[in-house]
C-alpha cells in the first residue's frame, strides 16, 4: 500500500469513528435526563428519590409533603365550627359571656400517637403571654373536644385538665382589657407518650413533659377585643 491510499483510507475511518463517539454522548446525555426527572415521570418527590437512596432530603412542611405516589399527604390541622381560623371568637365563648369551650376537630394525627395535648394562649397581653387552657391526656383514638367541656380536673376519659392564668381549672375564655383586638391561639399537640403530668398542672409544666415527644402541631387562631 502507498503511502497515498494509506491516507485516504484513513480520511475515509475518521468520519465514521467521529459520527459514532457522537452518538454514544448523545445516548449518555438523554440517559442522564431521564435519571433526574425519575421523581417527575413517577409522582414522587425528589426529597423521596433521595431518600430511597439514603440522601438526606429536604425537610417540607408538612402540608407540602407527597405521599408515594403523587397523593397528597394528609396534614394534621385543627377546625372548630365555632368561628374561621382567624375570624372573631364569638361572645359565647369569652369570659362576657358563658365562657364555654369551643367545639374542637382534628384530622387523621401521625400513626404513633399515643395521646393529644392542647394550650390556648393569648400572646397579646399586657404582661406577657396569656394562658386561658391546659389540657392533656386526650386518648388518641379522639379526634374532637366537644363544646362546654367540663371544668374538672379530670375527665371520665382520661383526660386532664390544667391551671390557667386565671388560676382556675379548665377553659377560661377571652377576658382581655378594653384596646386592641388580641389573638387567641388554640395549640394542638399529637404525643409520642401518655404524659405522666398529674391534673392542675400550668402550662410550663406541660411544656417541659412533652419536650421531646411531639410528632406533630396543629394551630387555630380566633380574635376578640372588648
Amino acid at each position: 500500500m502507498t503511502g497515498r491510499e494509506f491516507t485516504n483510507r484513513v480520511r475515509r475511518v475518521r468520519p465514521v469513528a467521529q459520527v459514532g463517539i457522537a452518538s454514544l454522548l448523545f445516548v449518555l446525555f438523554w440517559t442522564a435526563c431521564g435519571d433526574t426527572t425519575e421523581g417527575a415521570s413517577n409522582g414522587v418527590s425528589r426529597t423521596q428519590t433521595a431518600a430511597r437512596h439514603g440522601g438526606a432530603p429536604q425537610t417540607l412542611p408538612q402540608s407540602a409533603q407527597q405521599g408515594i405516589g403523587g397523593t397528597q399527604a394528609m396534614a394534621f390541622e385543627l377546625t372548630t365550627a365555632a368561628f374561621a381560623n382567624g375570624a372573631r371568637i364569638p361572645q359565647k365563648y369569652t369570659g362576657d359571656g358563658p365562657d364555654v369551650s369551643p367545639p374542637l376537630k382534628w384530622t387523621t394525627p401521625p400513626a404513633e400517637t399515643k395521646s393529644f395535648a392542647l394550650i390556648c394562649d393569648d400572646p397579646d397581653a399586657p404582661m406577657g403571654t396569656w394562658v386561658h387552657w391546659v389540657i392533656w391526656g386526650i386518648p388518641p383514638e379522639k379526634t374532637e373536644l366537644p363544646e362546654g367541656l367540663p371544668k374538672d380536673k379530670e375527665l371520665p376519659d382520661g383526660t386532664k385538665q390544667g391551671t390557667s392564668d386565671f388560676r382556675k381549672i379548665g377553659y377560661n375564655g377571652p377576658a382581655p382589657p378594653r384596646g386592641p383586638e388580641h389573638r387567641y391561639f388554640f395549640k394542638l399537640y399529637a404525643l409520642d407518650v401518655q404524659l405522666p403530668l398529674k391534673p392542675g398542672a400550668t402550662k410550663s409544666d406541660l411544656v417541659k413533659a412533652m419536650q421531646g415527644h411531639i410528632l406533630a402541631e396543629a394551630q387555630l387562631m380566633g380574635r376578640y377585643k372588648r
